[in-house]
């Protein structure tokens, strides 16, 4: 159905306006220069000597649990303390967002290896690559909007930083063929079974929830600005959308360029909504997936939720038609 104007998507307020953002920006960017060492980061006994590798063994840990740490890193932030608070929560542990000796041992339960090796396969560098402008109604000149290269599309498919990637396969070329090192994202154990409500907190993360009042999933999540502040509330999710294409309406954006007019942006993993639109009763709102996973949960949008496109994804699994979303400060 066509919608013109879902009020969201782009990074507004802090993301070009404030040093600090700014800053913050860069550090969850950023991946650690130093040789990557595999096997450390594998094993379990001496993973925590190390800080980098200890950080992303829990990255890839979280997110084969579902308590997503957003595109792992292999960074401390913001993203990482919810996701390790949650997941504690989830076992009733204490919560402290802090990796403490209990927490490595409801985590390290799990045995399977968190880097493995990876031949890249034809597809996975086929593309078609497309270089995807900033100006939403230069993007509605596309036909699609894929992944601009082979390391973006690599990135997305194992919940990485695309530049972690290269620092874990130094003088890679990324060519079919060739053998990398990757985070092993694919979960143990079964997806968890539909959710009951949504919760939507301001700070910075959705949760999935049972009937029991339990944790399935936990996502970080960018939601709402000074401009266009969450609509703090009870709404209902009313579908889902894959591979959405997205429809721009000027009057809805505050910060938009004098001149524009209506347009349609095809769909695709670079879309402003990215590969996913779970609908809320909250005209105009949803809970959708992004082009930039390294910019959720450090900078703000125009008031939708905003998750990295296989959370997103991984949400839409759980949710189902007039199920509750609750929007909390």
């Amino acid at each position: 159905m066509k919608r013109w104007g879902y009020v969201c998507v782009l990074l507004v307020a802090i993301n070009g306006n404030s040093d600090a953002a700014n800053k913050r920006n860069t550090r969850a960017r950023a991946v650690a220069p130093k040789p990557f060492n595999a096997a450390l980061v594998n094993d379990a006994n001496t993973a925590k000597s190390d800080t980098h590798a200890a950080i992303l063994r829990a990255q890839i840990l979280l997110d084969r649990a579902n308590f997503s740490p957003g595109e792992i890193d292999g960074r401390p932030g913001t993203n990482f303390d919810h996701a390790v608070a949650g997941f504690q929560e989830s076992r009733s542990l204490p919560v402290s967002g802090k990796m403490d000796d209990a927490t490595w041992e409801a985590l390290n339960r799990d045995t399977v290896p968190v880097i493995v090796a990876y031949r890249i396969a034809d597809i996975d560098v086929a593309g078609p690559f497309v270089q995807v402008p900033k100006d939403l109604v230069e993007q509605s000149k596309l036909t699609s909007l894929g992944y601009q290269n082979a390391v973006e599309a690599l990135g997305e498919q194992f919940h990485a930083n695309p530049a972690l990637l290269r620092s874990m396969n130094h003088g890679a070329k990324f060519e079919a063929g060739e053998e990398i090192q990757v985070p092993s994202i694919l979960p143990p154990a079964p997806a968890p079974v539909k959710a009951a409500k949504v919760i939507v907190s301001k700070a910075g993360y959705v949760r999935a929830v049972g009937r029991e009042g339990n944790i399935l999933a936990q996502f970080p999540a960018s939601s709402g600005s000074e401009h266009d502040p969450l609509p703090i509330g009870t709404w209902k999710i009313k579908g889902v959308a894959k591979n959405p294409p997205f429809y721009y309406n000027p009057e809805l954006f505050w910060d938009a360029q004098p001149g524009d007019s209506k347009a349609k942006i095809a769909p695709g993993p670079n879309n402003p909504v990215g590969v996913v639109w779970i609908d809320l009763s909250k005209e105009h709102y949803g809970i959708h997936g992004t082009p930039e996973p390294d910019k959720v949960g450090h900078t703000q949008s125009h008031g939708c939720i905003r998750l990295t496109n296989w959370d997103a994804m991984k949400l839409s699994a759980l949710v189902s038609p007039g199920m509750p979303a609750l929007l909390t400060e």
